[in-house]
């Protein structure tokens, strides 16, 4: 298309005002209204946009003066439980600063006395009164603690209360020293009725005193922290900036504002910029193991001498028991002092992420002007064109928000903007859409009831994979079939039809359960299932959606045989599903002759799910996986291993585990019983300790009963294997290895 073309079209639709043109413009207006009110929604769609920058580039971690004192499971594992004596805490205070550590601070708060001083000890009853009078003159554990934090800088951690009506009996606060750069910042802070401060004597005795609450965005996220904010009717720094301003002297901290709101802090003679409110967008990276130091290491003299020397130490809790963990913007949860500490590192590197005040105005402007670009060339070019060119613009706007975040560390939106545009656009184009939408329907009503819902749709708009070939792709395969089925049947020869509804019911359950993790049903084989997931469409987390599904499927049957109890009384036969599972590369696609195919999976992998499927009968377990899949989810289901075996038509061994539940399983308090007593069995069954052997055979079963899993089979299998090798000792060469002579 010329250039004198493209002006004729364009001067030609711009003369027809039509009414796509006025409904354009309309909802154009109505979605930049939509983007000032900043619903949910809209915010949660900017977040993730934010979050998906930092997860496909978070910051690199470079040292800073910064470290982690961490009251971590090895240190409460060797010095005892949480709170700890305050005299304890008073020995790392001094520990801490003897090694050369700049300032401290706490995200702990200390607001009640110390049940373990000598004093509170003495008020116990039945204490014999020579033994209380000693108790008495001992020195106090909190007196101690304060004393050790005069001889040092360190901030007292503080934590906000929010609490509905009268706040008269707040108590007082102890100010910090500050200064206003301009307007009052007031309306423009984050707000808190009630601080919740330490004992009186630790808050005299500390330097600074700053607030380690932080409040989530709406989807509980932790995105932002504010570094200034106001806790009864005073301003008050974040536990960060205050162990900074502590550090360089215990200067006075001063707020900068303008018309719009704050635009930031002044601490430690620099200016840290923040958004309106006085919060600020630290820049995360991965959780790192070299700002940690682990609090035992630092009371038993095991740091190495000089680690934090210079540094700006923050004293807090990774321990799991303690929960003090925040979901971040990376897709992880990582401990509250580790972002503290982040926060900090951000402020001296001078790599906070920033979001100026003026930021929404630009995207407002940007907003409207792909409306209009859009409103204005539709009734004016073919289609094909202006799809084109509404791509190459949207492109090339995220690729500016991504360039403007990767360079500037600036966080520009770019999902509202594009949003607009994308809806602008759909509304322009109607009429095709709509015709393109019956078209999809009508093959969806001719083929959705043979293939799987996923297949469909990638048919629908692509009719011209329904040609034979396949591709090589790594998936997920799954294979279920009832154990005893023929039995079950036989139970129905005079009723047919009750068996047809029987089964009908039954994969029904199944294939909803396959379906709702977006698995891709292959095909059923009587009472057999065979699944897969990764194909025809791209499921990053396959592995973790097959589990879900396998775990969903026995649960899905165990409810229909309670069913079956309640209509059919307690004689009926119960259904008893098996499941096998692997990973790994296959070749999937249509595979058949030139006039009739099926979308299926062949390889390697696919014979391994299905001999593992036959080994869940042998082990007594409902499902059994393959290394690959235990591998693929980690640590997020409750797994056990439980053998390694040669399977029929293979000739090297493969380790197989148990997929016994999901986290709710794993949050059980006797499943690390359960996973220890399962370890130290494996063990000495590989070292032919027998004795050891039966012993945590005992204790699995004693686990197993205490945390509701059905281990009977699987454990009898090795107390029979365990009694035949006493009698019949293996081989000098004995592997470990369990042949399977059938499929």
């Amino acid at each position: 298309m010329g250039a004198g073309s493209i002006w004729t079209r364009f001067a030609s639709g711009v003369r027809r005002f039509t009414s796509s043109r006025a409904l354009g413009l309309g909802l154009v207006c109505l979605l930049l209204a939509l983007r000032i009110a900043d619903p949910s929604p809209v915010q949660a769609l900017r977040f993730g946009a934010f979050d998906l920058f930092q997860q496909i580039k978070p910051r690199e971690f470079t040292r800073q003066p910064v470290a982690i004192v961490d009251l971590d499971d090895a240190s409460i594992e060797a010095l005892g439980q949480w709170p700890w004596p305050r005299d304890r805490l008073a020995d790392l205070v001094d520990a801490i600063t003897a090694d050369g550590a700049a300032a401290i601070a706490f995200d702990v708060i200390f607001s009640e006395p110390d049940r373990l001083s000598p004093a509170r000890l003495a008020e116990r009853p039945g204490m014999p009164d020579a033994l209380r009078d000693e108790l008495v003159d001992l020195p106090d554990n909190d007196r101690l603690f304060a004393e050790a934090i005069a001889r040092s800088r360190v901030v007292a951690g503080q934590t906000s209360v929010r609490l509905a009506g009268d706040r008269g009996d707040a108590s007082p606060i102890r100010e910090v020293p500050h200064a206003i750069l301009g307007d009052d910042p007031t309306p423009f802070l984050q707000k808190y009725p009630r601080l919740l401060q330490n004992l009186p004597v630790i808050e005299d005795a500390a330097l600074g005193h700053g607030v380690f609450s932080t409040r989530p965005d709406p989807d509980g996220i932790y995105r932002r922290a504010p570094l200034v904010l106001m806790v009864q009717d005073s301003l008050r720094l974040g536990l960060a900036p205050e162990l900074l301003r502590a550090a360089t002297g215990g200067d006075a901290f001063a707020v900068r504002t303008n018309a719009a709101g704050i635009e930031g802090v002044v601490v430690a003679r620099q200016l840290v910029p923040t958004a309106a409110d006085g919060s600020v967008w630290p820049y995360l990276t991965p959780s790192n193991d070299a700002r940690y130091v682990s609090a035992a290491d630092v009371l038993t003299g095991h740091m190495p001498q000089g680690r934090l020397a210079g540094h700006l130490v923050f004293v807090g809790t990774s321990a799991i028991g303690l929960e003090d963990f925040r979901p971040t913007p990376l897709g992880v949860s990582m401990a509250g002092v580790e972002i503290h500490a982040q926060i900090l590192e951000n402020i001296l590197a001078g790599t906070m992420l920033e979001r100026p005040n003026t930021t929404i105005a630009v995207e407002l402007v940007i907003t409207a002007l792909l409306g209009l670009v859009i409103v204005t060339l539709v009734p004016a070019f073919r289609a094909s064109f202006v799809m084109i060119l509404a791509v190459v613009v949207m492109a090339g706007y995220a690729g500016a928000s991504w360039y403007a975040f990767d360079a500037r560390r600036l966080l520009l939106d770019p999902t509202f903007p594009i949003i607009t545009a994308v809806l602008t656009l759909i509304l322009m184009a109607s009429l095709n859409y709509l015709r393109e939408e019956r078209m999809r329907r009508q093959i969806r009503s001719a083929f959705g009831q043979y293939v799987s819902p996923d297949l469909v749709d990638q048919l629908s708009e692509n009719p011209d994979a329904l040609t034979l070939g396949g591709e090589r792709k790594e998936l997920t395969l799954l294979f279920s079939d009832v154990r005893g089925f023929t039995t079950i049947a036989e139970s129905y020869r005079t009723d047919p039809v009750g068996l047809t509804h029987l089964m009908n019911r039954f994969l029904t359950a199944l294939s909803n359960a396959i379906l709702d993790e977006k698995g891709t049903i292959d095909k059923f084989m009587g009472d057999a299932v065979m699944a897969f997931w990764n194909a025809p469409l791209d499921i990053p987390d396959h592995p973790h959606a097959a589990c879900r599904a396998a775990l969903a499927m026995y649960d899905r049957v165990q409810e229909i045989n309670r069913e079956r109890i309640a209509e059919e009384g307690e004689d009926v036969l119960l259904i008893d599903v098996g499941i096998g599972m692997s990973t790994g590369p296959c070749t999937v696609g249509n595979m058949g002759s030139d006039t009739r195919f099926d979308y299926t999976a062949l390889g390697d992998t696919v014979n391994l799910a299905s001999r593992l499927e036959g080994l869940s009968k042998t082990y007594g377990l409902g499902i059994i996986i393959s290394e690959s899949v235990h591998d693929g989810v980690g640590p997020n289901f409750a797994m056990l291993e439980i053998d390694m075996v040669r399977v029929k038509g293979k000739t090297m061994p493969v380790t197989i585990f148990g997929l016994l539940g999901g986290p709710d399983l794993l949050s059980h308090p006797d499943w690390p019983r359960v996973a220890k007593a399962n370890h130290r069995m494996r063990v000495a069954y590989a070292t032919q300790d027998w004795d050891a052997c039966d012993a945590a055979l005992t204790a699995l079963t004693d686990a197993g009963q205490s945390a509701g899993l059905a281990l009977d089979g699987y454990i009898e299998l090795y107390r029979g294997r365990v009694a035949a090798f006493r009698g019949t000792p293996p081989p000098g060469d004995w592997d470990e290895v369990f042949v399977a002579t059938s499929k």
